[in-house]
């Protein structure tokens, strides 16, 4: 990237809120093209590049000249394209950038309201971003600001009231569309975070003791299930045979393409099949075989109850913490931006006072050196005191006043 003769903050993404469940799928990026992205950020000369991908959202904050840079770069490591992007996307500048970050990590911004899964992303994203060396001075500070908000909000609101994500709503799904789930056989493939949220759900809100779990990797399901012990382990060789036997086929694997198809699925046959991935990892053309019901992360989302009601009251109290912090955040920036003017400003009055001693020294005698030094700092502490505390009101144009100064003071 060529020297920046402007460079602003952006965030720019896309999120569940204009781009359905395809879409954002052609935008994920794995945790490997995450990474491939950061590099390539960082060979390109950007500074300060933070990416978050989950079910709901792919975005990216750093800097840059234009946006459109952010996005090429979204681009050349998803399979989603300029053309796509803009019809569904977001984009934000500066402090819309920041209000953003801050709207995300509190759950304000998730598709269950409150939803704090997204806090635990941002902080891996941002340990990502720092051990590849794409995060600068600002983007820490900002994005601890943020946690330090989402805390808060976590500890005193009830914005996080309940257990509501979409794990938790896939099984509420089957709660309240199945009146005798608690004796059907339910299938859960996949063990990555979802997963194991799921059949920690199942357990807490269902009396259902036939549980199938089928991981790829037959490790990790054999420690899952010594800790719950209510849920049997099947191979994945068998994953045919158990959806067969399966009323209900809870799919949380994390692949690229779909790891349930028509082959999978037998015909004529009731099944009900919620697909908590993304990319969605069930095949379309399943629903197509009559009984069986397909539904995806986006119709999970929409499940209301009154955790949510309970949990929008909430959200003028969340807004006002982020305030706070957002103002802190602020506040930091405007300082950081003003130090070096300030410190040039005493270095010019200190020169002023040095040369007036100097001069004083010769025309008078017996001239008091100390006291006129202790007096002319005294001086130089107030007046630069005052130009700070002009600098942090907040109906003072920063910039406009740094111009001033540094026109009057220059050397």
């Amino acid at each position: 990237m060529q020297e920046a003769k402007q460079e602003h903050f952006y965030n720019i993404g896309v999120s569940y809120k204009k781009a359905d469940a395809k879409t954002r799928g052609k935008f994920s990026l794995s945790k490997e093209n995450q990474k491939a992205l950061l590099v390539s950020a960082k060979e390109k000369g950007f500074q300060g590049v933070l990416v978050l991908s989950t079910c709901n959202r792919t975005e990216i904050s750093g800097f840059a000249q234009r946006p459109c840079q952010l996005i090429e770069l979204l681009c050349e490591f998803s399979e989603g394209t300029i053309e796509e992007f803009a019809k569904v996307s977001n984009i934000y500048t500066n402090q819309e950038a920041i209000q953003q970050l801050f709207r995300i990590g509190t759950g304000l911004e998730s598709q269950i309201l409150g939803d704090y899964e997204i806090v635990g992303q941002l902080r891996q994203s941002f340990k990502m971003a720092k051990t590849l060396a794409t995060t600068n001075g600002y983007l820490e500070r900002l994005i601890n600001s943020v946690l330090q908000a989402s805390k808060r909000v976590k500890n005193e609101t009830k914005l996080s009231s309940g257990t509501t994500s979409v794990s938790y709503a896939a099984v509420q799904y089957i709660i309240k569309n199945l009146p005798d789930y608690n004796s059907k056989n339910i299938l859960v493939f996949g063990l990555g975070k979802m997963g194991k949220h799921t059949c920690k759900n199942l357990a807490e809100y269902t009396q259902n003791k036939q549980i199938c779990l089928i991981n790829r990797t037959e490790e990790k399901a054999t420690e899952f299930v010594k800790e719950h012990a209510s849920i049997r382990k099947a191979l994945f060789e068998n994953l045919s045979e158990e959806v067969a036997k399966a009323d209900v086929l809870i799919v949380s694997t994390g692949a690229e393409k779909p790891t349930i198809t028509k082959t999978h699925v037998a015909e004529n046959r009731e099944l009900l099949v919620l697909d908590l991935s993304m990319p969605e990892n069930v095949a379309k053309d399943v629903s197509n075989y009559k009984g069986v019901t397909l539904i995806n992360v986006d119709e999970l989302s929409k499940i209301t109850d009154e955790t949510l009601a309970i949990r929008q009251q909430e959200v003028p109290v969340a807004e006002s913490i982020i305030e706070t912090h957002k103002s802190e955040f602020n506040n930091w920036l405007n300082q950081r931006r003003f130090t070096p003017t300030i410190t040039a400003l005493k270095k010019s009055l200190e020169t002023i006072k040095n040369d007036e001693i100097n001069f004083q020294k010769k025309k008078i005698a017996n001239f008091d050196e100390h006291q006129a030094e202790l007096l002319a700092s005294r001086f130089i502490q107030k007046i630069t005191t005052q130009f700070v505390k002009h600098l942090k009101d907040e109906e003072t144009s920063v910039s406009q006043s740094l111009q001033v100064i540094n026109k009057v003071f220059q050397s």
